[in-house]
C-alpha cells in the first residue's frame, strides 16, 4: 500500500510537531503549542526563537548539574570511542562493574545487589517483581498485594499505575484494569510536624489487619512528588521501617525524584536514618542525558530469588546496563560528590524560603513550603497552562506547573545570583497572573 503522507515533510516545524507528535499528558493535537528549544547551556533553555529561559525545573528534576556540562560531554564521549552499547546478557563491561562500585558506596547501609533499569518506571517495576518473588520464595503466595500511602506517584506503566493514588492520581481512569492495592491515609503535611498519636495508630492497625496480604510497602521517602508535592515528617518513615521489619514486610523506597542531594541529604531516607530494602533511583543519575535507573537491594532480598525455584529475577530490558549511560552515570556521581550538592541544596533552601514565603500574603496561594532545592507553591484553583505558558515565556523563565501546584527544583549548579533571578522571575510571572 502506497503511503500517503508524503505531504508531510512540507509542513514547517511547529505544525508537524503540534499535529502528529504527542508530548506528557497531552491530547493530540495539542490543546496549545509546545516551545521550540534550540539549544541549552548551565541553567539556560535557548529557544528557536531567540529567547533565554531560566530554567526552574531541572528537566523534570533530571538535569541537576544543569546542561552541556564538560565533564559529562566528555564521559559520552570517551565511552562513544569504545562502544555505545553491548548486550547484559552474559555479558560485562567496566562502566558497570565501576557504576556499582560507586553507587553502593553512597547508598543507605545494607544495600548491596543492584539491578539497572530503563527508566525509573522500569526500575519500580523490577522492585515490585522482587518483592512478589521474595514472598512467594518464603511460603507466602497470598503475600500478593502492594501497599502504599495515598498522594504517591510512582510512574506510568502497568503496576506502578496501580500504586499511585486511585482517586486524585492521573491514572484513575484505568482503575477497574489495574491491580488492585492497599492504600493507607497520606502522611501528616509538614517535614517539622510531630507524628500525630492518630495517624501512628492508623498505621499500625492498617499493618495488622493487612499483614497477611501485603508482599511489600512502597514509598517516596520525605517527598511525595509529582502526587502532590508534600513533604512529611521522617518519623513516619521511621515508623514504618518498623513495622515493616516486623511483619517481615519488605519496604521499598523510592528515591527517582528525591536521590542524589535533592533534598538536603544524598537520599531522602537518611533524614529518617533507615535503610529500605529495595531502593529505586533515576533521574539526576545520569545528570538528564539519557534514561537510566536502577533498582538497589539488601543481600536477603537477592539471596531469597536466587535459591528460590525460580532461581531468576525474570526481568532483562535490551538496554540494560547500557555503557554510554553508566559511564555519564558516574561521572554525574563523582559531580555530586565532589560539589556536596546535598549542602548545595540546602544553600538553595535558605534562598527559596527567603524569596518564595512572602507569597503566602497572596489571596490566591493556599501554601508555600521548601525542602532542599523544592520550591512548592500552592495555589486554590488549578493553573490555566495555556496563559501561564504565555507568561513565562514573557518572564524569560521555565516551569511546569500541575493542577494546583506551582514548584520549582531548579539545577543544583545554581548560584545564589541565580536562584534569585529565578524566584524574582517566577514570582513577576505569578502576579502577571494573578
Amino acid at each position: 500500500m502506497q503511503n500517503n503522507n508524503s505531504n508531510l515533510l512540507n509542513q514547517n516545524f511547529d505544525d508537524f510537531d503540534h499535529n502528529h507528535l504527542w508530548h506528557p499528558y497531552t491530547t493530540l493535537p495539542a490543546q496549545y503549542s509546545n516551545i521550540v528549544i534550540d539549544h541549552a547551556d548551565g541553567v539556560y533553555l535557548y529557544t528557536k526563537s531567540g529567547e533565554q529561559l531560566i530554567d526552574g525545573m531541572s528537566s523534570w528534576w533530571s538535569a541537576t548539574h544543569g546542561y552541556n556540562h564538560p565533564k559529562l560531554n566528555d564521559a559520552v564521549h570517551n565511552q562513544l570511542d569504545k562502544m555505545a552499547h553491548v548486550m547484559f546478557g552474559g555479558l560485562t563491561h567496566q562502566p558497570a562493574i565501576d557504576l556499582g562500585k560507586k553507587l553502593l558506596s553512597i547508598v543507605p547501609q545494607g544495600l548491596d545487589a543492584i539491578f539497572y533499569a530503563d527508566s525509573g518506571s522500569i526500575a519500580v517495576e523490577v522492585a515490585l517483581k522482587m518483592a512478589l518473588q521474595y514472598q512467594l520464595t518464603h511460603n507466602q503466595p497470598n503475600r500478593n498485594q502492594i501497599a502504599t500511602t495515598r498522594s504517591g506517584y510512582y510512574g506510568d506503566t502497568w503496576h506502578a499505575m496501580s500504586i499511585c493514588d486511585p482517586e486524585t492520581g492521573m491514572h484513575s481512569i484505568y482503575g477497574k484494569q489495574l491491580p488492585v492495592q492497599l492504600f493507607v491515609d497520606k502522611p501528616d503535611a509538614g517535614y517539622n510536624t510531630p507524628l500525630a498519636a492518630s495517624t501512628r495508630d492508623d498505621l499500625c492497625t492498617f499493618f495488622e489487619q493487612n499483614q497477611h496480604d501485603m508482599a511489600a510497602f512502597i514509598i517516596e521517602p520525605i517527598v511525595q512528588g509529582a502526587g502532590g508535592m508534600r513533604f512529611y515528617s521522617p518519623e513516619y518513615l521511621k515508623l514504618l521501617r518498623n513495622l515493616c521489619h516486623k511483619y517481615d514486610i519488605l519496604l521499598i523506597a523510592d528515591e527517582i525524584a528525591s536521590g542524589f542531594g535533592r533534598t538536603g541529604k544524598m537520599f531522602a531516607c537518611q533524614h529518617a536514618d533507615i535503610s529500605p530494602d529495595i531502593m529505586t533511583v533515576g533521574k539526576a543519575l545520569t545528570g538528564g542525558y539519557m534514561t537510566f535507573a536502577a533498582t538497589l537491594c539488601q543481600r536477603h532480598v537477592a539471596d531469597s530469588i536466587a535459591n528460590s525455584q525460580y532461581s531468576a529475577l525474570m526481568h532483562g530490558p535490551t538496554f540494560m546496563g547500557n555503557p554510554l549511560a553508566c559511564s555519564v552515570a558516574l561521572a554525574s556521581i563523582k559531580l555530586i560528590e565532589d560539589n556536596d550538592y546535598p549542602q548545595r541544596a540546602l544553600n538553595i533552601e535558605k534562598q527559596l524560603k527567603k524569596r518564595l514565603e512572602p507569597l503566602n500574603s497572596c489571596e490566591q496561594v493556599a501554601d508555600v513550603r521548601v525542602l532542599g532545592a523544592i520550591g512548592v507553591i500552592e495555589l486554590y484553583d488549578p493553573v490555566n497552562m495555556p496563559r501561564f505558558q504565555k507568561l513565562l515565556i514573557k518572564n524569560k523563565v521555565w516551569i511546569r506547573p500541575f493542577g494546583k501546584l506551582v514548584y520549582i527544583m531548579p539545577p543544583i549548579i545554581m548560584t545564589d545570583e541565580e536562584v534569585s533571578l529565578l524566584c524574582e522571575r517566577l514570582t513577576q510571572v505569578l502576579m502577571d497572573y494573578f
